[in-house]
């Protein structure tokens, strides 16, 4: 996926979409501030989340960070092999570890997402 495509949180998780669907995970930035990674709590399928709001948990040797939903919706599904190898999200952090799928219900919100360039410019 092209990190072009994608779309951003000042809180460093990214969103890929597809209909209604949106993908999320956190960004290389996230991943490289945090560390090596060894555990990730993710949210349940079918529960309902606010955008905003703490929806996972990424915990390295670090510091534990806090997961928001980047927007409203249903967890569709959650990707259970980074909770199996969290190492995963350090090695492809828009790829293989992504965190979880989101089906959005709230479709005015992806108006305050970022493109790669805002994204980018943030402090």
């Amino acid at each position: 996926m092209s990190l072009e495509s994608l779309r951003y949180t000042a809180d460093h998780e990214w969103v890929a979409l597809e209909g209604d669907l949106a993908t999320v995970g956190i960004t290389a930035r996230a991943q490289a501030a945090l560390g090596e990674l060894v555990f990730i709590e993710l949210p349940t399928p079918g529960a309902t989340v606010r955008k905003g709001k703490v929806v996972a948990v990424v915990e390295s040797v670090k510091a534990a960070s806090d997961v928001y939903a980047p927007l409203s919706g249903a967890i569709h599904s959650v990707n259970a092999a980074v909770a199996e190898r969290p190492a995963l999200v350090n090695e492809d952090p828009t790829g293989a570890g992504w965190l979880f799928k989101l089906r959005i219900t709230e479709t005015v919100e992806l108006a305050a997402l970022l493109d790669a360039s805002a994204y980018e410019g943030l402090p």
